[in-house]
């Protein structure tokens, strides 16, 4: 039977039954009802008088470990109901607090778990520490009524990789988790890890259709790599594999006419503009402490302009309920003053399609230029890339010639753009899609596991 939304309500006369709507026609078969990976045996029988609730008994309420009762996702399927899905949002850096039970990013989980789409699935919270192994249980973070409270709920049908960092990801303990986890409880894992620079340009750059989006890229190995590209494209970028936020990039310019080099980089006293007698010098006196063997140099792109100031774009994917990519959002980024990055924590300034291409032919034309290049692009990570993906953040930059470049893919992309008020539709439709995914993936646990466990 195909999945349904039906309203859950407490049956207090009949403590071990549960009562489904007449609209069921498979009630006779039915055996167990199910929540995560909790299934209890009850008595199943038909409610003449509704045609939209399922009325469960208290005693079965008790075992299925339900936190709260609501209009829900309900599948039928080998003699069993299935309440849900049961979704965990799995993260770490929780604190004692219990206003902001994860710290700065409370309320960036708060959002996650408020929106429109969420009210039909039950999402939670959890960490490594969360977790009773012996019991079957997570002690998970809702959050009802504007507060976080904590529910002890089964095993999730399917987990959320949120993880902050790579740092945390690499913990060994965390590692264990994930892995017990999706190999002994074979629960859907999606958005796990964090992509890699360099990674991502190897895996890409063989395929002859998507590699026409990557600028040229090398691994940093010594100044005559530097200088080779600089030859080439007059300005490359040197940065770190690993990075994120626009941190720890430098832009570098050479000038035929003065034989002298220009950096562009970010310190923690805002953005800086120097000059150098020699690759070597610059090198040595502004990279001195780093890893260089762990940075990549890439060639430098000459963007289009917006009141002088270069322009790159971020656009979100996600897989939909059929697990078919499609564009969620799209958003212009503007560069701050006197920064060669447009992330916003160096001044950048968020901007709309519309605000950016008043022209509608224009603007229809770039936007298929975006949406064709992030569509390909994720089709082919997702190809390449191990486990399963459900969205993807991409900064993509245009040269003069209305040419794509992508510049970084992001396996769990922010949502500070999102602030911008014109972008709330953006904000909405991601937070579907990601229910969509997971809705895809218990599906697919449900009714074809041997597609997802090969």
């Amino acid at each position: 039977m195909n999945r349904k939304q039906f309203q859950l309500a407490e049956g207090t006369r009949e403590p071990s039954t549960v009562y489904v709507p007449y609209t069921v026609s498979e009630t006779n078969a039915l055996r167990y009802i199910s929540f995560g990976t909790c299934v209890v045996p009850c008595e199943v029988k038909t409610d003449y008088l509704s045609d939209s609730t399922i009325t469960i008994g208290h005693e079965v309420l008790q075992e299925l470990r339900l936190p709260f009762l609501s209009d829900i996702h309900v599948f039928l399927h080998d003699a069993t109901i299935i309440i849900g899905p049961l979704i965990g949002i799995f993260t770490a850096g929780f604190t004692e607090s219990q206003l902001r039970p994860i710290g700065e990013r409370s309320l960036f989980f708060a959002n996650l778990l408020t929106s429109q789409t969420a009210q039909k699935a039950y999402l939670f919270v959890f960490g490594s520490h969360n977790i009773n192994w012996q019991e079957g249980i997570i002690t998970g973070y809702f959050y009802n009524q504007e507060r976080w409270v904590q529910y002890d709920v089964p095993f999730p049908n399917v987990v959320y990789d949120r993880l902050p960092n790579r740092r945390t990801e690499n913990h060994r303990a965390i590692a264990r988790v994930k892995n017990r986890l999706q190999q002994e409880y074979l629960i859907p894992w999606f958005n796990p890890g964090f992509f890699n620079k360099w990674d991502i340009y190897q895996l890409l750059k063989n395929d002859n259709e998507v590699a026409s989006y990557l600028p040229e890229t090398r691994l940093f190995s010594g100044f005559e790599e530097v200088e080779l590209l600089l030859s080439k494209y007059g300005h490359v970028y040197i940065k770190p594999m690993n990075g994120s936020l626009g941190n720890g990039i430098y832009q570098v310019r050479y000038s035929f006419e003065h034989n002298e080099y220009y950096c562009r980089y970010r310190d923690e006293d805002g953005n800086k503009l120097r000059k150098y007698h020699s690759l070597e010098f610059l090198m040595n006196h502004l990279l001195t402490d780093a890893d260089l063997h762990t940075f990549i140099v890439q060639q430098g792109i000459p963007l289009l302009r917006v009141n002088s100031n270069p322009v790159d774009f971020r656009i979100h994917t996600n897989k939909n309920r059929s697990g078919k990519w499609i564009v969620s959002a799209i958003a212009a980024k503007i560069a701050g003053q006197g920064s060669m990055t447009t992330h916003i924590n160096n001044g950048g300034e968020v901007k709309t399609l519309e605000e950016i291409f008043p022209d509608d032919t224009e603007r229809q034309i770039m936007k298929e230029r975006l949406t064709t290049a992030a569509l390909l692009l994720s089709q082919q990570i997702d190809a390449t890339v191990t486990g399963y993906i459900g969205e993807i953040g991409f900064d993509v930059g245009v040269d003069k010639n209305g040419h794509v470049w992508l510049f970084e893919a992001n396996s769990k992309p922010g949502r500070s753009i999102f602030d911008y008020p014109k972008l709330r539709e953006g904000d909405r439709i991601t937070k579907e899609l990601f229910l969509d995914y997971a809705l895809h993936l218990t599906e697919k646990a449900l009714f074809a596991p041997e597609e997802l466990f090969q």
